[in-house]
């Protein structure tokens, strides 16, 4: 049977290569899924395609609209030129504050001024493993919806509550739902071990080479240390240190 679409000039793969820009991503609502383990997991978590395209040689089950592509354009338009048999097309999800409902005993995971997209899914994939409530992205040039961010969270992002906002609707926020802000530090007395971090929470953690800004420390409740052997915060990934920060608040919680 011929693929319905058989050439890279097609103007749906045309479209599919715009949406790598998130420029067009943003203008137009949506986002990309690759591969066939995270177009299941999209679906799972109750996301529905607006259109799916699917390798000719790739006998998959989809959803809603679909069209057959043959192989090697399907990879083109794939944007790690590698699309494991299917790329489909999702509307964006909501990533207001308002979508985050916080329970009685919240545990979130805040993220200030990441902007490598890997990172940022990284972190997804960490706080769900560690049962946190949401994650939280505070700063300007956050891409929520990058094929990076939507690879590294391997289907977090579908799962997760995830918002993006700034220090003047933040802070606010965590004064009116009663949660306290702790931030890592390399600056701080106290570690992470020696604190408590029981009841509603929100840890702080930024970018490896500048840290936590000013403002994010000044709104802190409590800063608590990652002792390392050598130098500070800023020399761990920021993922590692959102994982240590997460897992010990966890094991607190538990007993």
């Amino acid at each position: 049977m011929v693929p319905d679409i058989v050439s890279p000039s097609n103007d749906r793969i045309k479209w599919l290569l715009r949406l790598r820009d998130r420029r067009h991503r943003d203008s137009e609502g949506v986002f990309v899924v690759e591969g066939e383990r995270l177009y299941r997991r999209a679906l799972e978590a109750g996301l529905d395609p607006l259109i799916t395209f699917v390798a000719a040689d790739n006998l998959l089950d989809t959803t809603g609209p679909t069209l057959t592509v043959r192989p090697d354009v399907l990879d083109k338009a794939s944007y790690r030129q590698r699309s494991q048999g299917v790329v489909a097309v999702f509307h964006q999800i909501e990533t207001g504050l308002a979508a985050v409902e916080v329970g009685d005993d919240p545990l979130i995971l805040v993220a200030e001024n990441i902007e490598k997209p890997g990172n940022l899914g990284a972190m997804l994939r960490t706080a769900g493993a560690a049962g946190a409530d949401a994650l939280i992205a505070v700063g300007e040039g956050v891409d929520a919806h990058n094929p990076n961010v939507v690879r590294a969270s391997t289907g977090a992002l579908f799962t997760l509550p995830l918002a993006v906002t700034d220090w003047d609707d933040f802070g606010p926020w965590l004064d009116r739902n009663g949660i306290r802000l702790v931030c890592a530090s390399p600056d701080a007395t106290d570690t992470v071990w020696e604190t408590p971090l029981t009841g509603p929470l929100a840890l702080a953690v930024g970018a490896e080479d500048e840290g936590l800004s000013e403002r994010a420390r000044a709104t802190a409740d409590v800063h608590v240390l990652i002792p390392q052997t050598m130098g500070g915060v800023d020399s761990l990934n920021v993922s590692v240190a959102a994982a240590i920060l997460l897992f010990e608040a966890r094991r607190q919680r538990i007993g």
